[in-house]
């Protein structure tokens, strides 16, 4: 019995550790699967003695015991109770999510189903890809209320991302860690970015709860901005209906989608063999450009008329021409007063 107590305090130990500590800088996948097949033996044990009146008293005292000692080392530590140890694997996982030291290879090997070779413990690969799975079913069946338009999966993942850079813009100034938190998950998104936009947009699109959250959620949209291009690539990607749901919540992404739009159409040419114009790089035809300004302005009708003399003002260093194919910001003007796509 003594070697069943001992092993309890050691499982609240690691809770703590995970969830409070630096230590786990230093942990590699095989640290990490220890870890991991620890929580499981306590989900195990738990099984075996909730039952046991006496092995409850006994176990739910050396807690008590250690959880008061754990609480002077670790501030934010708020203790674990016999119960939590049904759940020890998920508890660990939401204190190494809120890590900010936690190391960003085991990030990954936890969202990714397909970890690299270096990571042998396969048993790891994904678990959070498969809590996502749950809880993405979860929504679907309504479990959670007020979904976001974004899709079950993309509002799990969204709230992950928020929680992710909570934690790293509450450890300190400098904002290093999580700019590479982000690009590092944009960089392993790579063959699957509508999944990172719609991830993205259900993070901004999360109603803040604090002024630590709003401040990600600022943080978030100036990271955007910079020069990987991931805020035009989210304007291509995302469906009107959510781009407007974005520049409806957040000022800073409606300046920063029309500055977007602007750019789109700065990079058209017009092509006499198609009779319309067309982008450089095909990022966008012309009658989705016109759908995205007309997007914006439904929303936003003040804007209209500051737009028509900026599109007045840019046609006009075009030659002020009013025949279609000479100016593209005279023929996007007229769409946008005739109010039409086509």
């Amino acid at each position: 019995m003594e070697a069943v107590l001992q092993n309890v305090a050691n499982a609240a130990e690691l809770l703590a550790v995970a969830a409070h500590s630096d230590a786990v800088k230093r942990w590699d996948a095989s640290r990490l699967s220890r870890a991991f097949h620890w929580a499981r033996y306590c989900q195990q044990l738990h099984s075996k003695v909730h039952n046991h009146a006496t092995m409850r008293r006994d176990l739910e005292e050396q807690l008590l015991h250690t959880n008061g000692r754990l609480q002077t080392v670790f501030p934010g530590y708020e203790g674990v109770s016999l119960s939590d140890l049904s759940r020890c694997q998920h508890l660990l996982l939401v204190g190494l999510m809120n890590n900010p030291e936690l190391p960003i290879d085991l990030l990954k090997l936890l969202f990714d189903p397909k970890s690299p070779a270096l990571f042998p413990h396969n048993e790891l690969a994904g678990l959070c890809s498969g809590i996502i799975q749950c809880k993405s079913a979860c929504t679907v069946l309504g479990v959670f209320p007020d979904s976001l338009p974004c899709g079950a999966d993309a509002e799990v993942l969204g709230l992950v991302l928020m929680q992710r850079l909570d934690a790293l813009l509450t450890q300190d100034s400098d904002v290093q860690p999580a700019e590479h938190f982000l690009d590092s998950v944009l960089q392993g998104c790579e063959g699957a970015a509508g999944r990172f936009c719609l991830a993205v947009a259900a993070a901004l699109l999360t109603s803040p709860k604090s002024q630590m959250q709003t401040a990600s959620q600022d943080f978030l949209l100036d990271w955007l901005q910079k020069p990987h291009r991931e805020l035009q690539h989210m304007c291509s990607t995302l469906p009107t209906s959510l781009l407007r749901d974005l520049a409806k919540a957040h000022q800073k992404f409606r300046d920063s989608y029309y500055a977007v739009l602007k750019c789109w159409a700065s990079g058209m040419e017009y092509s006499v063999d198609e009779g319309e114009w067309v982008h450089t790089s095909q990022t966008v035809t012309f009658p989705r450009l016109v759908e995205h300004f007309l997007t914006l302005l439904e929303l936003h009708p003040g804007l209209g008329d500051n737009v028509e003399q900026e599109l007045n003002a840019l046609k006009c260093s075009d030659g002020d021409f009013d025949v279609r194919g000479l100016s593209v910001w005279g023929d996007l003007l007229s769409a946008l007063r005739r109010g039409t796509v086509g």
